[in-house]
């Protein structure tokens, strides 16, 4: 749904990919330092009950860890080195750092088990769903009620409820699991659609 809006985020982004470039950061290490982003969320997530000021580190590592999945979209286009190779990295690291952060939550107790599994579970086959349908020649992006922009700003904002009212990154994560399953059952419609039209 924000893709339209991320491209519009990207444009604004200009001027730090310009900085992050003449300091040496190439796309695939602003993805590198993206996924240790997200390691670290994790983390934070966990230590949560030894100062609840954790989660806000937890959140302001989050967002890092997305702006720096949109900064190497930007260096790439930017300085022509878009690689095949980078966008399967780039796509293969966005996984990692979606479990790591959900795995964290989901140690640190902060939700329900069953419904933190789901929205992994969700939030990864959103990812596969798009790369099969790709392979098969349909566009896929911006289909869908939850990709990787909407799931880390109702995380982000469930995150910094929760250190005033913790229950609510419980209820965040009730959503995401809706939200990541449904978007799933949206594309794999979509896809049949699209395979039937061409068949047809």
């Amino acid at each position: 749904m924000l893709t339209k809006l991320k491209r519009k985020i990207q444009t604004m982004f200009t001027a730090e990919a310009k900085i992050a470039h003449k300091i040496g950061l190439t796309p695939n290490k602003t993805s590198a330092i993206g996924i240790a982003l997200a390691f670290l969320s994790a983390i934070a997530y966990t230590a949560w009950q030894t100062h609840i000021l954790y989660l806000l580190l937890a959140t302001v590592l989050l967002l890092l860890s997305g702006f720096c999945d949109a900064l190497d979209g930007i260096l790439a286009r930017l300085y022509h080195e878009t690689t095949a190779f980078g966008g399967f990295l780039d796509s293969l690291l966005d996984r990692y750092a979606d479990a790591a952060v959900y795995a964290g939550i989901i140690i640190s107790g902060l939700c329900d088990a069953l419904w933190g599994l789901t929205a992994l579970i969700g939030s990864l086959l959103v990812s596969y769903t798009r790369a099969k349908a790709e392979a098969a020649g349909i566009k896929m992006e911006s289909i869908g009620l939850a990709e990787r922009a909407e799931r880390i700003i109702i995380l982000a904002i469930a995150s910094i409820t929760a250190m005033f009212w913790l229950p609510s990154l419980n209820i965040g994560i009730i959503l995401l699991a809706i939200l990541s399953n449904l978007t799933v059952l949206q594309r794999g419609l979509h896809v049949y659609n699209k395979l039937k039209k061409r068949e047809a």
